[in-house]
């Protein structure tokens, strides 16, 4: 049993028979059994550290070796990328931490995982105590340096399980995720990996990208099938040609999601599509259907509250009290609706906006295929200013100003626009500021 404390311990996964499937890759599939099996050998083959970087882009072995570190009580570091320099950066924060991989070489010491894995003696017990620490995950960086957020296995079960009851996933019982999200990020983790194993679901060992290998996946993907995503993800995948397979579920999360493009990707997938909200920090505290309701339902036992120096989530599913950057307006018990962030407020000459308005904006525009906003820095007291950066192929910057004044107060128009083939997004579609501004700094 799981107490709120989470003093008691915590079996890894749950609802799960023996011959019941964990994972697959196409036509190849590994039960329950076949993993104990795995993680016990894979425990019995780590070093003795006490954090591990898994870097293993191999769902099912990342699933193992997830398993295996808390099984060795190892703390399963998350930084918000695996780029060397992170990388290096991470490991001078802990010392006494290696990596594990199925990607090759790193620039840090790690263990390639194995090509065959042999267990020798009884299974382990996969009963984790709840007040161990599971992972510390990083946020993105998006508005600063990424910070590391340690979670207890506790924290991170409830969450799961508070999610899973929101979005019932129990009339899904022995479905299948496929994800487009990197299991390394806080989404990936909770909506993916956690979600499966505290609810009887099987993951796709693959990470499908592109549009048309999610489509490929999906079709050889028994249903119940559940899609995890994020809206910029979802542009590309409903203008696939050829259309998407029905599924049964559609998780969206780690950007605003337009109701437009939410009734778009119900009517595209034939499924409904929940909207997670929470932060890296909190982790996942609500979600709602953005195609039929504005209103977020917060997940059982999650506490949102109000002081003077903004706002905050507690609960069960929460890693002690936790930070919310956006504005609530509560609309009824455990209901709220997001007001805008103050640092994505705009005021222009006396005429107020926001960022995310402009940006739907900018993205209506016909030929603009991406584009974000952002605020130029200016000394207090000055005039702020706006700038843009867009990726519009067939459209020339003029074109864009164009589309924009046919939409906006000339206020709003950017002084700075800059034509780019891509957006500088991760691999969850967030955008860090300095990438952007450097794009800007090379526009004319």
């Amino acid at each position: 049993m799981l107490t709120q404390g989470g003093a008691a311990k915590v079996h890894l996964f749950a609802h799960y028979a023996d011959d019941d499937i964990i994972a697959r890759r196409g036509a190849q599939t590994w039960s329950m059994s076949q993993f104990r099996h795995d993680v016990t050998a894979l425990a019995q083959c780590l070093p003795e550290h006490s954090h591990v970087i898994n870097a293993c882009s191999d769902r099912y072995r990342f699933l193992v070796s997830f398993a295996a570190a808390l099984a060795r009580r190892q703390i399963s570091v998350m930084p918000a990328s695996l780029a060397p320099a992170t990388l290096r950066a991470v490991s001078q924060a802990y010392t006494d931490m290696y990596a594990i991989t199925d990607r090759g070489d790193l620039p840090i010491p790690h263990l390639p995982y194995p090509a065959h894995l042999d267990a020798s003696g009884p299974l382990l017990d996969l009963h984790i105590p709840g007040q161990q620490i599971a992972s510390i995950q990083f946020t993105s960086g998006s508005t600063g340096d990424p910070k590391p957020i340690p979670k207890t296995w506790s924290t991170l079960v409830h969450s799961a399980r508070a999610a899973g009851e929101r979005l019932a996933i129990s009339s899904l019982r022995g479905g299948n995720i496929v994800s487009t999200v990197p299991h390394q990020h806080s989404y990936g983790l909770e909506s993916n990996i956690l979600l499966a194993l505290q609810h009887g679901l099987a993951v796709e060992a693959g990470s499908p990208l592109y549009p048309a290998d999610v489509r490929a996946v999906l079709f050889s993907t028994p249903r119940p099938r559940i899609l995890v995503t994020t809206p910029v993800h979802l542009r590309a995948l409903i203008a696939e040609r050829g259309g998407m397979p029905a599924i049964d579920l559609l998780l969206s999360a780690t950007a605003a999601l337009p109701t437009s493009l939410a009734i778009a990707a119900e009517r595209c997938f034939l499924a409904p599509l929940m909207e997670i909200y929470g932060c890296t920090e909190a982790g996942q505290i609500a979600a709602r259907r953005t195609a039929q309701e504005t209103d977020w339902h917060l997940f059982e036992g999650i506490t949102v509250f109000q002081n003077n120096t903004g706002n905050w989530a507690k609960g069960p599913a929460v890693e002690g009290i936790a930070p919310l950057q956006d504005a609530i307006d509560f609309t009824a018990p455990q209901h709220f609706r997001l007001g805008e962030r103050a640092q994505d407020m705009v005021n222009v000459a006396g005429k107020r906006s926001s960022l995310p308005y402009l940006n739907t904006q900018l993205l209506s525009i016909p030929g603009v295929e991406d584009g974000v906003f952002l605020i130029d820095e200016v000394p207090i007291g000055m005039v702020q200013r706006l700038m843009a950066v867009v990726v519009a192929p067939t459209l020339t910057i003029e074109a864009v100003r164009q589309g924009l004044r046919e939409r906006l107060d000339p206020a709003f128009i950017p002084r700075k626009l800059a034509l780019v083939d891509t957006l500088p997004r991760n691999a969850t579609g967030k955008l860090v500021r300095g990438d952007l501004l450097a794009l800007l700094g090379r526009s004319s």
